[in-house]
């Protein structure tokens, strides 16, 4: 049984964190500087953006966990540390540093940023906060280094969860941020999950590779990939659980925490997404095969047309029917089935690609609430998947019309 409980990356035996501001962002009320720790080193694997142009932090984390062995996690926000000439040279320094004030190998650091792209970087904000950050590393600190790697976002993206392995409890937890430049294929965003489950780095990053294609690469809120995504995971096994090492049943159950974890955090970043007021979910249903019902689910939630008629409350089934015939899945769209629904109840607006008669009253009061289920029925088989989304609004524009300044 997979049980929420509180304490986000810091639930986990063995972690603390914290979060400070160090001078990257001017606004001094902003946590800019995140810091996660593990007493003991700890198994890692990570997954990456798919965009050519990326962080100087990706190429860094990629080499020090090579070995699949970390200990700590920092990240920054307000600089991306993204196409400068010194991006190298800023994150292995800012590894140095963290090594140096937690005396562990500046190896086992991971390092990642996130904010404006192709902004100078200095050194000196590092030098500054990351002494105060180590000083104040805690258990009930976790919160404040959520804060700390948030952009644009709103909220604070954190979860945790508890289940059982050989008698043993174990537990998993996570902070997200990400908000705009959402885009399937690795969104942009930043997540780092920590667990007291011992589970191999072998079997670790074959989870966490599984099971980002259903969750992470099936939200999108914008179109935009990123420069900078990475999700990172590291598994201190200090729940003394029975090591991990092949697909069993106790992999199945660490992939069942994972993914509740995953997705819970999915459904927090587009919820968030820049400018939203609608959390979408597309369920597609009766599918002959996996690759077509992720087509389908991944152009619905992509359609900036479908997202506009969301944020209008306006039942325009018609840009559903539109996303599905250019997602190029072999489907026969003459089956399809669409409805909405929502706490208000359910509204069918489509059967075998055709208009039925409905309410748009009706509609209309369903698509007002602040989470909306696409559901589609194509009818052709029994595979079934969901991708999430968000609306598209005004404020979209407005806060990526002045994103720099």
């Amino acid at each position: 049984m997979i049980n929420i409980i509180s304490g986000g990356v810091t639930a986990a035996k063995g972690f603390t964190a914290n979060g400070v501001h160090c001078g990257v962002r001017k606004n001094r009320t902003k946590r800019d500087l995140s810091l996660i720790y593990s007493e003991k080193i700890a198994n890692a694997a990570a997954v990456y953006t798919t965009n050519l142009v990326k962080g100087a932090p990706l190429t860094v984390t990629k080499n020090h966990i090579k070995d699949g062995k970390a200990q700590a996690i920092i990240c920054n926000s307000g600089n991306a540390n993204t196409c400068n000439a010194n991006g190298i040279e800023i994150a292995e320094e800012t590894c140095q540093l963290v090594a140096s004030e937690l005396k562990i190998e500046p190896n086992d650091v991971v390092v990642a940023s996130t904010g404006v792209i192709g902004q100078p970087m200095s050194i000196e904000p590092f030098k500054k906060g990351i002494p105060e950050l180590v000083s104040g590393l805690s258990v009930d600190c976790g919160t404040f280094a959520s804060e700390g790697i948030m952009t644009t976002d709103t909220i604070k993206k954190e979860v945790a969860v508890s289940f059982n392995i050989g008698g043993k409890e174990c537990k998993l937890g996570g902070i997200a941020k990400g908000s705009g430049m959402i885009h399937p294929n690795m969104a942009t965003m930043l997540v780092f999950i920590t667990t007291d489950c011992a589970i191999s780095s072998k079997m670790l990053q074959k989870a966490l590779s599984t099971d980002i294609q259903n969750s992470f690469n099936m939200l999108s809120v914008d179109g935009d990939t990123s420069t900078n995504d990475m999700v990172c995971v590291l598994a201190n096994g200090m729940a003394e659980n029975k090591e991990i090492i092949e697909e069993n049943e106790d992999f199945k159950t660490f992939m069942t925490a994972l993914n509740s974890v995953t997705v819970s955090l999915c459904k927090m970043i587009v919820g968030d997404g820049e400018g939203a007021t609608k959390l979408l979910e597309c369920k597609v249903f009766g599918a002959d095969s996996i690759e077509n019902a992720k087509l389908v689910a991944k152009s619905v939630v992509c359609s900036s047309l479908l997202k506009a008629a969301m944020f209008g409350a306006d039942a325009n089934w018609g840009r559903v029917l539109c996303a599905i015939g250019y997602s190029k899945a072999d489907i026969d769209v003459n089956k399809v089935d669409v409805a909405f629904s929502s706490n208000k109840g359910e509204i069918v607006v489509c059967k075998n690609g055709a208009g039925v008669d409905f309410s748009e009253e009706k509609a209309k009061e369903i698509l007002l609430e602040k989470e909306i289920d696409i559901l589609i029925n194509l009818n052709s088989g029994n595979v079934e998947t969901t991708a999430w989304g968000c609306d598209l609004t005004y404020d979209y524009v407005k806060i990526n019309g002045d994103y720099r300044t």
